[in-house]
C-alpha cells in the first residue's frame, strides 16, 4: 500500500523536460547566430505556420543568400561551448531538487566537482555493494533503533511460558482440523492423536485444492515437508517434544530464502532465482520442529498483491484481492491452507492483508525478528511477523522466531514481557474515535481501564517521510535492476517503476532531513503515548505510516463480518471482514498480545472459516 501519487501528466513533465532540454538549448544558441548572419527563418520557426508541427523539414529546399561570415560564430563552435550549455541545463534542473539558488559560477564549480569526485565515487561504491539486487548483503551502518528505553534498561530475553490447550480431541473430518489453532494442533501432536505426516497431507491437499482460485502459492516444498514431518514424528516416538510448533505445517512469504528452492521475490525478473542460504527466521522455525509446506505469494518485489503468476484473492470474498505484499500468507491462513505463515511489512503489508482476509496477525516492534537472508526494501522499516488464527498463536510463533543475528545489524534481543502473564486489570488502554467499540466494551468488562485517547503530534509530513525513506532505500537495494532496464518488465507499471524513478531525484541532504523529521515525529509520539496501549483502525494510511516510522507493534484483530456490496439475488456467503488494531509502544508487543488474547477469549470472530467454495446456491464467481 502506498500514498497517492502525483497525476500522470505531472509525473511525465520531468521525463519530457530531460528529453527536450538538450535540443532546445542547441536551438537557442544556433538561432541568434544564424539570424545575425542573415539566414531566413526555417520552416516551422517562430512566426511560420507551415512545416511539420514546428520541426525543420529535411525536405525543404532552402536558398541561402550570400552573407559575410566574418565574425560569425559557427554551429560547431557553439556546440563546443559545452560548459555553458551544461550549466544552463544544470541550473534549470536544480528546481527539481528545490535548490535553484546557485549562480553560474557556483554551478560550474558544482559541475566540475560532480565529474571529478562524485560520479567516480558513485561508480566505485556501486561496484562494491550494488551489483547484487535485493539488499541481502552489505547492510547499511546507519541503524535505526526503535526502543524508547536506553541501554541501561536491557535485560535478558526469556522464553514465553506458553500454556497447553486442555481437553483437545481430534475432529472427525479434515475441514475442522484445517481451522484448528496452532496450540490445538500442537496438543493433538503431543498426545499422539495425529501425526505430523497426517497434518502435512491435510494441508498440502488444501493448498493444491484452493490455490488455483486464490493464487497464493509460488512454490510447493513438498519433499522438504515430508522429510521434516518424518523427523518430527521420529523425535516424538523417541520421547523428544520440541514445543508447541513441533510438527506443525506452515508457509513462508517468498522473500525469505530457503536452500534448494526458488526465492522469486514475486518478480518475473527473479522467478528462477535460487538462494542456497537459510534465512534466520527459517532456521528458527526448523529448530522448533515446524514443517515448511510452501513458499507463499509476495507481491512483486514486496509491493501489493500482483506477482508474476497472477494476483492473490481474498478467501472471504474471492471477487476481490487480498491487498498488501504478504498476500499469500494472509490468504493461505484465512483459507485453512496453512495453520500459520510468516510475512513481512514495510508499509502495510501485514496490516492490510490480515484485515482484508480476516486473520489475526502481529507486526512486531522493529528489530525484534532478524531479517538475515530476506529481501530488503528498507533496512529501517522492514519487519517480519506471523499470520495466525489467534493472538495466542501469534505469541507462540513470535517466541520461536524472535532474536538477534549478526546478518541483520538492526536486530536485537528485545526483552519482551510474557504475554501469557500480563495482568490486564492494571492496564490503562486508550481508544481512538475510529476504534471498534465492541473491543472497547469487551476489554472494559474484563477489568481493563478504557479511556478516550488521541495521539498528538505536529509533524504533517508523515506520509512523505515514509515514502522518501522507503523508496530511496529500495532503490539502493535495486539500483542495478533499474539501471539494466528491468523496471520495464515489472508486473504493475504504476507501482515500483514510478516510485523508484522519482527516488532517483531525491538528494542525499533531503533524505537525511526526512530522517531528522522522523526523529521529531518519534519524540512527539513517545511524549503523547500516555497509555499502556490503544485501540484504533488498523488500515488508516496515516497510522500505517506513523506506526512503521516509529517501529510500533500492532496486533490485527478480526472483529466481525458484514454483507458485501451489491450481493447477488438470493444471497451469498461471501462477506466483508471487519478488523481493528491494538497498538503498544515499541518493546511492548506482549501488552498488545495480552489484550488481543483477552478479547478473543470471549469472542469467536477469529474462529470463522472463509467460504471459499461454498458461496451459496445463487452466487457465481466469474474467474
Amino acid at each position: 500500500m502506498r500514498p497517492p501519487r502525483l497525476p500522470s501528466h505531472r509525473r511525465r513533465r520531468l521525463h519530457f523536460h530531460l528529453l527536450l532540454v538538450a535540443p532546445l538549448l542547441c536551438f537557442a544558441f544556433l538561432t541568434p547566430a544564424l539570424a545575425a548572419a542573415g539566414a531566413p527563418p526555417a520552416a516551422g520557426a517562430a512566426g511560420d505556420t507551415g512545416g511539420e508541427g514546428g520541426i525543420i523539414s529535411s525536405r525543404a529546399a532552402v536558398a541561402w543568400p550570400a552573407m559575410d561570415t566574418k565574425g560569425v560564430v559557427s554551429a560547431t563552435e557553439v556546440l563546443k561551448k559545452e560548459p555553458v550549455s551544461d550549466v544552463i541545463t544544470l541550473k534549470d534542473s536544480m528546481k527539481y531538487f528545490d535548490a535553484d539558488f546557485f549562480n553560474d559560477s557556483k554551478l560550474r564549480e558544482m559541475e566540475d566537482g560532480a565529474k571529478e569526485f562524485n560520479v567516480p565515487a558513485f561508480r566505485e561504491n556501486r561496484k562494491l555493494v550494488a551489483l547484487e539486487n535485493g539488499g541481502l548483503h552489505n547492510p547499511s551502518v546507519l541503524l535505526f533503533k526503535s526502543s524508547w528505553s536506553g541501554d541501561s534498561m536491557k535485560s535478558e530475553a526469556k522464553t514465553f511460558d506458553c500454556p497447553r490447550a486442555s481437553a483437545v480431541h481430534r475432529p472427525s473430518n479434515d475441514e475442522d482440523i484445517a481451522f484448528m489453532s496452532v496450540i490445538e494442533l500442537g496438543e493433538l501432536i503431543r498426545t499422539k492423536q495425529i501425526t505430523s505426516r497426517e497434518l502435512t497431507d491435510i494441508f498440502l491437499r488444501r493448498l493444491k485444492r484452493y490455490n488455483p482460485v486464490l493464487e497464493a502459492v509460488v512454490t510447493y516444498t513438498e519433499d522438504l515437508a515430508y522429510k521434516q514431518a518424518k523427523e518430527a514424528d521420529d523425535l516424538l516416538a523417541q520421547g523428544k517434544y520440541l514445543g508447541p510448533l513441533h510438527g506443525i505445517p506452515y508457509g513462508l512469504k517468498d522473500i525469505i530464502a530457503v536452500p534448494h528452492y526458488k526465492t522469486t521475490w514475486g518478480s518475473r525478473t527473479f522467478k528462477n532465482q535460487v538462494l542456497d542460504t537459510e534465512a534466520f527466521v527459517y532456521k528458527r522455525l526448523k529448530s522448533a520442529g515446524a514443517v515448511l509446506l510452501a513458499k507463499l505469494v509476495t507481491g512483486s518485489l514486496a509491493y501489493d498483491d500482483i506477482w508474476f503468476g497472477g494476483r492473490t484473492r481474498n478467501p472471504w470474498n474471492i471477487e476481490e484481492f487480498s491487498t498488501g505484499s504478504s498476500a499469500g500468507p494472509a490468504a493461505s491462513t484465512s483459507a485453512g491452507m496453512v495453520p500459520f505463515a510468516v510475512g513481512s511489512e514495510t508499509a502495510g503489508s501485514i496490516t492490510y492483508p490480515a484485515a482484508r482476509c480476516g486473520v489475526t496477525a502481529l507486526r512486531p516492534t522493529f528489530g525484534t525478528v532478524a531479517r538475515t537472508d530476506v529481501m530488503s526494501i528498507s533496512e529501517s522499516l522492514d519487519k517480519l511477523g506471523p499470520f495466525c488464527r489467534s493472538a495466542v498463536d501469534c505469541a507462540i510463533v513470535l517466541d520461536a522466531i524472535r532474536g538477534k543475528d549478526a546478518g541483520d545489524p538492526s536486530s536485537r534481543e528485545v526483552a519482551l514481557g510474557d504475554p501469557f502473564h500480563v495482568n490486564i486489570t492494571k492496564l490503562t488502554v486508550g481508544y481512538l474515535d475510529d476504534a471498534e467499540m465492541e473491543v472497547v466494551d469487551v476489554l472494559s468488562s474484563k477489568g481493563v481501564k478504557m479511556v478516550p485517547f488521541k495521539l498528538n503530534y505536529t509533524v504533517e509530513s508523515v506520509q512523505s517521510i515514509l515514502n522518501i525513506t522507503m523508496d530511496v532505500d529500495m532503490l539502493a537495494h535495486f539500483d542495478n535492476w533499474q539501471r539494466e532496464g528491468h523496471d520495464d518488465d515489472y508486473e504493475a507499471q504504476d507501482q515500483w517503476p514510478v516510485e523508484l524513478r522519482r527516488a532517483r531525484m531525491v538528494p542525499a541532504v533531503n533524505y537525511i532531513q526526512a530522517q531528522r523529521a522522523r526523529g521529531k515525529l518519534i519524540k512527539e509520539v513517545r511524549d503523547s503515548f500516555t497509555v499502556d496501549a490503544f485501540i484504533g483502525n488498523v488500515t488508516d494510511w496515516e497510522r500505517v505510516c506513523l506506526g512503521n516510522l516509529v517501529g510500533m507493534p500492532v496486533v490485527v484483530v478480526p472483529t466481525g463480518l458484514k454483507s458485501i456490496k451489491d450481493p447477488p439475488k438470493g444471497g451469498t456467503k461471501r462477506r466483508t471482514t471487519v478488523a481493528t488494531g491494538i497498538y503498544a509502544p515499541p518493546d511492548h508487543d506482549h501488552i498488545a498480545l495480552a489484550l488481543a488474547m483477552a478479547y478473543q477469549s470471549v469472542t469467536d470472530h477469529n474462529k470463522q472459516g472463509a467460504p471459499i467454495d461454498d458461496l451459496g446456491p445463487n452466487d457465481r464467481i466469474h474467474r
